[in-house]
């Protein structure tokens, strides 16, 4: 009776809190309004939790003080989440506006579909969760009427779990992000976030993102980036956070503002890279997992952070198992993506006629640790790292070595910049910029097979001014893209090459 006396309460201040806020709301203009969604489940019968509703009252608190209105429900049944719900999309319906959910407690999945665990649930097997439980994209769908312009959900909902015998696994499932999506975990999926110490008042993923969302330019990317790292460097990568992002805006926190990703001029890009450059040049022979750990802190986007979140991976590795997801794919460790002995074999085509104009070979050698030579004939011999950055390939030396896959894992939406410094064979010393997006997951067929592969847009812009576009598809267990698209325009004609890989054969071990 307590806990539903509480789960009233909290729907009665969730309730008072939309219509008392929403005059300020009113008087703001429509990019401006912010409306979060906070619950926070503790009092569960059979297996309580020490943290979440201290989570929800402590996150409220914050996100009001950044200009949020607030729909809070702390112990809530399944009835009362619900309730919850509506109100926050009668408050955002045709608003144009920024839609949050913040949710801590039990959590679980259920054939590819997550859901949020009420207090008054009783699950003892897999029927019971929709009937009892509270589908997160119930939310999805409530912004998605609202007409929202952005949308950031977090979960903070994948403790041990106690309803295993009614869940497909451990956790919480991988989903791509909505449009216009920002989609957090408080650990990866398929895996178990600790709850905290209760001396703490929050739960470990939670209280690190209380302090990172205050802070001043509160970029939201860097804002997660930051957060993943904190929490693995405490829970020594048994906690590893999770996100998928499709937004092509930004947003700041602090400011609640929406606004387009800004595109830095050549000058300050520049300026940013020889900073970034020294201090990675520091400690880019470093053994100290640390070192790596401060420099992403440092520069969570910057145009040298996919190797070095390469480097840290391989010095302090992740303590989490790797959920295969919806096709079976389960990703390793960057690092494991190429093995000396690997071998490929490619047809290349005119990209215009589509005829085969010849045939090309690689075999991996190993000549470092995590370095490998992939001999070639019928296209450039190169140097790259176990992770597939490139060292060195016909055209010259790259430092940098440039990332032709991310330091992680593949993960749709994700982004990447990075500069070079090019030093061809003849000495002279030039730079080249990447700009990377994986856009989609494509099934792709090649001569090898037919493959649900992540699409990797590249463009590369050169110091002398040349620009060359490239698309990429990777199954994340090959490590060579298993076909590769490049464009290069010569007096505004296009020059494309197809590659498509025939035979592939994986190193034992």
């Amino acid at each position: 009776m307590r806990n539903v006396q509480r789960g009233r309460r909290s729907l009665i201040f969730a309730a008072l809190a939309v219509a008392a806020s929403l005059l300020s709301a009113q008087a703001q203009a429509p990019v401006d309004l912010r409306v979060a969604l906070v619950i926070g489940n503790s009092a569960y019968a059979s297996a309580p939790l020490a943290n979440p509703a201290n989570d929800a009252r402590a996150m409220s608190d914050s996100l009001r003080g950044l200009g949020f209105t607030v729909v809070e429900a702390r112990d809530a049944s399944r009835a009362e989440m619900f309730a919850a719900i509506d109100s926050v999309g009668k408050a955002l319906a045709g608003r144009n506006g920024v839609g949050m959910l913040f949710y801590a407690g039990h959590g679980l999945q259920l054939d590819w579909r997550n859901y949020m665990v009420p207090v008054d649930a009783r699950l003892a097997q897999s029927a019971d969760v929709p009937l009892q439980a509270v589908d997160v994209n119930q939310v999805i769908d409530t912004f998605k009427r609202a007409g929202n312009r952005m949308n950031i959900l977090v979960l903070d909902a994948c403790r041990d779990n106690p309803f295993l015998d009614a869940a497909s696994g451990k956790g919480l499932s991988p989903v791509d992000a909505p449009t216009g999506t920002f989609l957090a975990y408080a650990t990866a999926p398929g895996n178990v976030a600790a709850d905290g110490d209760p001396a703490q008042g929050n739960g470990l993923y939670t209280r690190f993102l209380l302090d990172e969302i205050k802070k001043p330019v509160s970029r939201i990317e860097d804002v997660f980036k930051r957060v993943r790292l904190q929490v693995r460097k405490t829970s020594q990568g048994r906690q590893i956070p999770w996100e998928s992002t499709s937004l092509e805006d930004d947003f700041y926190f602090n400011t609640g503002k929406v606004v387009a990703v800004a595109k830095p001029d050549p000058k300050s890009r520049e300026a940013a890279f020889l900073v970034e450059k020294a201090e990675w040049d520091k400690i880019r022979e470093s053994q100290r997992a640390d070192d790596f750990y401060a420099y992403l802190q440092k520069y969570p986007n910057g145009l040298i952070s996919e190797q070095a979140q390469a480097q840290l991976d391989r010095l302090d590795k992740a303590r989490i198992e790797a959920q295969a997801d919806r096709t079976g794919i389960r990703q390793g460790t960057a690092a494991s993506r190429l093995r000396a002995g690997d071998s490929y074999e490619f047809v290349l085509k005119d990209g215009l006629t589509g005829v085969a104009i010849g045939t090309a070979r690689a075999e991996l050698k190993r000549v470092s640790e995590f370095e490998l030579v992939g001999e070639a004939t019928g296209m450039r011999s190169s140097r790259v790292t176990s992770e597939g950055f490139v060292l060195e390939d016909g055209n010259g030396k790259y430092d940098p070595p440039w990332p032709t896959t991310p330091g992680g894992e593949f993960q749709v939406g994700k982004k990447w910049s990075a500069r070079s410094v090019f030093t061809p064979p003849n000495g002279g010393k030039s730079w080249v910029d990447i700009d990377a997006h994986i856009s989609s997951r494509e099934s792709v067929t090649v001569p090898l097979g037919t493959f649900n592969a992540y699409r990797i847009d590249y463009l590369f812009a050169f110091q002398d001014g040349r620009r060359i576009k490239s698309t990429f598809w990777y199954q994340p267990d090959l490590g060579y893209a298993v076909k590769f698209v490049r464009e290069i325009r010569r007096n505004n004609t296009p020059d494309i090459l197809i590659r498509e890989m025939t035979a592939y054969k994986r190193a034992a071990g």
